[in-house]
Protein backbone atom coordinates (compact mmCIF):
# COMPACT_ATOMS: atom_id res chain seq x y z
CA UNK A 1 0.00 0.00 0.00
CA UNK A 2 1.19 3.31 -1.11
CA UNK A 3 0.15 5.68 1.90
CA UNK A 4 -0.08 8.73 -0.38
CA UNK A 5 -1.86 7.17 -3.11
CA UNK A 6 -4.40 6.15 -0.03
CA UNK A 7 -4.45 10.25 0.83
CA UNK A 8 -4.71 11.40 -2.12
CA UNK A 9 -7.63 8.71 -3.39
CA UNK A 10 -9.68 9.56 0.00
CA UNK A 11 -8.99 13.66 -0.53
CA UNK A 12 -11.67 13.91 -3.25
CA UNK A 13 -15.51 13.57 -1.42
CA UNK A 14 -17.03 12.19 -4.73
CA UNK A 15 -14.35 9.13 -4.38
CA UNK A 16 -15.19 9.17 -0.27
CA UNK A 17 -18.93 8.90 -0.98
CA UNK A 18 -17.99 6.06 -3.47
CA UNK A 19 -16.51 4.28 -0.56
CA UNK A 20 -19.41 5.40 1.74
CA UNK A 21 -21.82 3.26 -0.58
CA UNK A 22 -19.40 0.37 -0.77
CA UNK A 23 -19.17 -0.22 2.55
CA UNK A 24 -23.02 -1.30 2.61
CA UNK A 25 -22.10 -4.01 -0.33
CA UNK A 26 -21.13 -4.74 -4.13
CA UNK A 27 -22.22 -2.58 -6.68
CA UNK A 28 -21.74 -2.15 -10.86
CA UNK A 29 -19.85 1.45 -12.07
CA UNK A 30 -23.25 2.05 -13.20
CA UNK A 31 -25.03 1.62 -10.30
CA UNK A 32 -22.65 4.27 -8.74
CA UNK A 33 -23.01 6.62 -11.16
CA UNK A 34 -26.80 6.95 -11.01
CA UNK A 35 -25.88 8.56 -7.15
CA UNK A 36 -23.83 11.36 -9.43
CA UNK A 37 -24.57 14.60 -10.79
CA UNK A 38 -21.44 13.75 -13.36
CA UNK A 39 -20.71 12.22 -16.42
CA UNK A 40 -19.31 8.47 -16.88
CA UNK A 41 -16.41 8.93 -17.47
CA UNK A 42 -15.98 11.41 -14.44
CA UNK A 43 -17.04 8.49 -12.32
CA UNK A 44 -14.92 5.86 -14.25
CA UNK A 45 -11.71 8.25 -13.43
CA UNK A 46 -12.93 8.35 -9.43
CA UNK A 47 -12.87 4.65 -9.38
CA UNK A 48 -9.47 4.29 -11.31
CA UNK A 49 -7.84 6.31 -8.50
CA UNK A 50 -9.94 4.10 -5.58
CA UNK A 51 -8.65 0.85 -7.46
CA UNK A 52 -5.00 2.33 -7.96
CA UNK A 53 -4.80 3.33 -4.17
CA UNK A 54 -6.13 -0.47 -3.03
CA UNK A 55 -9.25 0.61 -1.87
CA UNK A 56 -11.38 -0.78 -3.82
CA UNK A 57 -11.62 -4.34 -6.30
CA UNK A 58 -13.47 -4.72 -8.96
CA UNK A 59 -14.07 -8.58 -10.79
CA UNK A 60 -16.29 -8.65 -14.23
CA UNK A 61 -19.65 -10.79 -13.78
CA UNK A 62 -20.57 -10.55 -17.78
CA UNK A 63 -20.62 -7.69 -19.31
CA UNK A 64 -20.79 -5.68 -15.47
CA UNK A 65 -17.70 -5.10 -13.55
CA UNK A 66 -18.77 -5.13 -9.91
CA UNK A 67 -16.94 -3.22 -6.96
CA UNK A 68 -16.34 -3.95 -3.48
CA UNK A 69 -14.67 -2.09 -0.95
CA UNK A 70 -11.04 -2.90 0.45
CA UNK A 71 -11.47 -2.72 3.67
CA UNK A 72 -7.54 -3.68 5.01
CA UNK A 73 -5.68 -1.03 3.75
CA UNK A 74 -8.62 1.76 5.62
CA UNK A 75 -7.29 -0.26 8.56
CA UNK A 76 -4.11 -0.15 7.66
CA UNK A 77 -4.59 4.16 7.45
CA UNK A 78 -6.17 3.98 10.83
CA UNK A 79 -3.57 2.05 12.58
CA UNK A 80 -1.14 4.68 10.98
CA UNK A 81 -3.27 7.67 11.98
CA UNK A 82 -3.87 6.21 15.57
CA UNK A 83 0.14 5.83 15.96
CA UNK A 84 0.31 9.37 14.93
CA UNK A 85 -1.62 10.26 17.17
CA UNK A 86 0.33 8.85 19.87
CA UNK A 87 -2.50 6.36 21.28
CA UNK A 88 -1.44 3.41 22.77
CA UNK A 89 -3.44 -0.39 22.82
CA UNK A 90 -4.62 -1.59 26.03
CA UNK A 91 -3.12 -4.07 27.33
Amino acid sequence: MSLQNTLKALADPIRREILNMLKNGKMTAGEIADRFDVTMASVSRHLSVLKDADLIRDTRDGKYIIYEINTSVLEDVMLWITELKGEKEDD
